[in-house]
């Protein structure tokens, strides 16, 4: 028995939608514009963003399955925090098999709930797939910002996230707590770029506690502090911050105090010379003297103070900006409301115009369209009414003022590499993620920016450390820094000649 006609002609409508469906999905994601937007277009890093965590999970899976472990600081994390386990509370007295224990109370108490987790640090394994999710954390909080700010393309990004063995060494095959510091520390950035003070400073405490690198950021914070909050609310936040740290060295300071501050915030350490990653051209002698010491401290403390003027400028104007958010918000809120109140309204009209045409008044609608389509020679459907070429919705970018907070940020954490006494293969991930971002914040073509990122990818791929790969470091951060220089200074420049005509038209005036 034949269906009736009716349902004949709803599954035929159907049909035609679902194919209609395809067609425009494939019209719009299955061409060459896409490929390039996806590529090329700093607003499509969100997409991208999916595409990388996904691949880097795999990634991840893999090596953690295909290549060997290998040993380094593991072990020796696991006996500094039994000595803690079994009461010791005198850093002195904290060691492992690689010397004393030298980092803050935060790493002690997150690798005992490692010694925890992984049966007393047997099950590295297990620690292998938890530093694989920090990994994937940290890489999600980083590509966040990138896509918060609109300045890096997407194909940067991946050819940074998934042609690094170093960082993926670092991670899932060392162990080491540089990751776990770095972490806390985008997750203190993020709650700053959200304006969430308090959490975000306790985040920072916590990364300080594990490991002192954090501080190279503390420059830029500060100003950043006080470009958002004035002087007392900084207070409050360095408040915050100092208490943290209270907290978490209170076992250590109420019975020990003087071995906890010496061990764990040593400033004056003496790196060893043959796991030096910059300074392999220079001898041990010289490697080791103090005075050459203070001097990359001077050189460190000269251009945080070169740079202090445009970090305060930038942060300023990232304020100003920020408050114009404030303001305009509601407001295209309201517009975007109306906006779908009127489409709303309009199909409902359209729907009850439709309702009162018979089939045959459709029907010659139809063919009347197509009549004029062939009379003007167009393949495409007649142009839209005048209503529908308004925007869908209201909005605009606000996030995109990020870039006015992170290259600050970058630039504090970049001098303070360049500037270190020695850096170790694990260092590496102090400033990584942060690359792509400072070589497109210089004046340089691409072509420089990727010979830059390239050359200190080559030199932290290359162990031991040569001559050659350490001066070619060097030259790399001499590169960059002084890229992003020139960009501020001009900025800068452009910034006080603007300032210098408004002046000028309100005399006028």
């Amino acid at each position: 028995m034949a269906p009736p006609k009716a349902n004949s002609h709803r599954a035929a409508v159907r049909r035609k939608k679902s194919v209609g469906f395809l067609q425009s999905m494939q019209d719009k994601y299955l061409n060459v514009r896409f490929f390039k937007y996806l590529l090329l277009e700093p607003a499509a890093v969100p997409l991208v963003a999916i595409f990388i965590l996904l691949a880097e999970t795999v990634i991840n899976l893999v090596v953690i399955q295909r290549v060997p472990y290998t040993e380094i600081d593991w072990v020796a994390y696991m006996q500094e925090c039994e000595g803690f386990l079994n009461g010791t509370t005198n850093y002195a007295l904290l060691r492992g098999d690689t010397g004393p224990l030298v980092y803050p109370a935060a790493f002690v108490y997150i690798y005992t709930a490692l010694y925890y987790l992984t049966s007393h640090g047997a099950n590295v394994r297990l620690a292998q797939y938890i530093f694989a999710g920090i990994y994937l954390l940290q890489l999600a909080l980083v590509l966040r910002l990138y896509a918060k700010s609109r300045k890096v393309p997407p194909y940067v990004l991946v050819l940074s996230a998934f042609t690094s063995y170093r960082i993926h060494s670092i991670y899932v095959l060392r162990l080491f707590n540089d990751p776990v510091a770095v972490v806390l520390f985008y997750a203190s950035l993020n709650l700053f770029m959200d304006r969430r003070w308090t959490f975000g400073s306790v985040f920072f405490s916590l990364a300080v506690g594990v490991k002192m690198n954090i501080l190279l950021y503390a420059p830029a914070l500060f100003l950043f502090y006080l470009a958002n909050l004035g002087l007392l609310k900084t207070l409050l936040q360095l408040v915050i911050c100092g208490g943290i740290q209270l907290l978490l060295g209170a076992p250590f300071l109420l019975t020990h105090p003087v071995e906890y501050l010496r061990g764990s915030f040593d400033l004056g350490r003496i790196f060893e010379h043959k796991w030096t990653v910059n300074y392999r051209f220079l001898t041990r002698e010289l490697f080791e003297n103090r005075n050459f010491h203070l001097s990359l401290l001077g050189l460190h403390l000269v251009l945080l103070l070169v740079f202090a003027k445009p970090t305060w400028t930038f942060f300023q104007s990232y304020v100003r900006l920020r408050r114009v958010e404030d303001q305009l918000q509601p407001q295209i809120a309201n517009k975007n409301r109306e906006v779908k109140t009127q489409k709303r309204l309009k199909k409902t009209d359209k729907n009850k115009d439709q309702e009162k045409l018979t089939n045959e008044q459709q029907a010659f609608l139809k063919s009347f369209e197509k009549t004029l389509q062939k009379s003007a020679g167009a393949k495409a459907s007649p142009a839209a009414p005048a209503s529908q070429s308004e925007p869908e919705r209201y909005g605009i970018h606000f996030d995109r003022c990020t870039q006015l907070a992170l290259l600050p940020f970058f630039l504090s954490n970049l001098v303070g590499v360049a500037c270190a006494r020695s850096l170790h293969y694990q260092f590496y991930v102090w400033y990584f993620h942060s690359l792509p971002y400072l070589a497109w914040s210089t004046p340089y073509s691409l072509g420089v920016r990727c010979l830059i990122l390239g050359f200190i990818e080559y030199c932290w791929n290359t162990y031991p450390s040569t001559n050659f790969s350490s001066a070619a470091l060097h030259i790399s951060h001499i590169l960059l820094i002084g890229g992003v220089a020139k960009q501020l200074f001009q900025t800068m420049r452009l910034n006080s000649a603007i300032k210098k005509d408004q002046q000028q038209q309100k005399k006028v005036q």
